[in-house]
């Protein structure tokens, strides 16, 4: 991989996990390591652009100075532009260019991705075919295949019942509502169904619930923290410029 003279100079990368219940921010080095106490504030309840880039605002408040910004948000992301966030309220979200709004704020570059996507580029090992699942508000997912991204997909509001999305089998709410019990007999359910769909070498279980399996899982599973996958906002800066460009 290409490394410039600019790259190794700049070191300090903001990186911000915003959730569905949570936002997260820490500062990494461009390795990965983290150079800044990993924080978190809970995510605003009415989580328009505003009520978020307030938060993240008073969550960095005397943070070590930082060169770049990398985002992971909850819902479909493409070239730094939001359009949808079902977990936030995607009415308000809709088309919005985030990257653009925490950029002009900050006056910093910025990689905006999906929020399974960056911690998928923290934790995979980089070889075969690996996906990574998020436990939260809702259900996320990245795949990588050697290490590289894969076009993003939003299997949360894929129906997996008659009635029920992804989101609405195993999210929060469902936990909440079925019981710990009932929401590990349905995570079993999933797991099943993913391995026999993607034939995956690795799969990685992170998010907020995923403390809550009470079952073995698979040699080839493996369950990972939030501070395992922010570490994906240094990578964020090692992928390929065109990535992230808007097309004219």
């Amino acid at each position: 991989m290409h490394t410039s003279d600019q790259d190794i100079v700049v070191s300090k990368i903001l990186t911000l996990d915003i959730g569905g219940t949570t936002i997260k921010a820490t500062v990494l080095d461009r390795t990965g390591n983290l150079l800044q106490d990993y924080k978190k504030m809970p995510t605003p309840k009415n989580a328009t652009p505003q009520t978020v880039l307030e938060t993240i605002q008073n969550l960095v408040t005397g943070f070590q100075d930082y060169d770049k910004i990398s985002v992971g948000f909850p819902g479909y992301v493409k070239k730094g532009i939001v359009y949808t966030a079902a977990n936030l309220g995607t009415a308000a979200w809709k088309n919005v260019d985030l990257n653009k709004l925490i950029s002009d704020t900050f006056h910093k570059p910025v990689r905006v991705v999906n929020d399974a996507d960056m911690q998928g580029l923290g934790v995979a090992s980089g070889v075969g075919f690996e996906i990574v699942i998020t436990l939260g508000t809702g259900f996320g997912t990245a795949l990588l295949l050697d290490g590289h991204l894969l076009p993003h997909i939003e299997l949360a509001h894929h129906a997996i019942t008659k009635k029920k999305t992804y989101d609405d089998y195993i999210g929060d709410r469902a936990l909440k509502n079925s019981g710990k019990e009932k929401w590990n007999e349905r995570m079993k359910r999933v797991l099943e169904m993913l391995k026999v769909v993607f034939n995956y070498d690795r799969l990685y279980i992170g998010g907020g619930n995923s403390d809550k399996l009470m079952f073995k899982l698979d040699e080839n599973i493996k369950i990972i923290t939030n501070k395992d996958g922010i570490k994906g906002g240094a990578r964020l800066w090692q992928l390929d410029e065109n990535l992230f460009m808007k097309t004219k």
